[in-house]
C-alpha cells in the first residue's frame, strides 16, 4: 500500500520533487488520484502510485 492511500482531505502535504510549490492541502483522494491545492502552484492532481506526497505535521506559519 502506498502512502497516498492514507491521505485525507484537509491534510497538509509537500511534493518531494517540487519544493517551490510550497505547502499543499489535500482536497480529495479518489482511486489513487489526489487533488491538492498548493500555495504557489494552485490545484494539482497527483497520481499517488507515481509520487509519494510527504505529509506535513507542523502547523502552518501565521501570515
Amino acid at each position: 500500500m502506498s502512502l497516498g492511500a492514507l491521505l485525507e482531505p484537509g491534510m497538509l502535504v509537500r511534493h518531494p520533487q517540487q519544493p517551490d510549490w510550497g505547502l499543499g492541502q489535500v482536497q480529495s483522494n479518489i482511486g489513487g488520484k489526489v487533488t491538492v491545492n498548493f500555495e504557489h502552484a494552485g490545484k494539482q492532481v497527483i497520481m499517488s502510485d507515481r509520487i509519494d506526497l510527504m505529509p506535513v505535521f507542523e502547523p502552518p506559519k501565521a501570515t
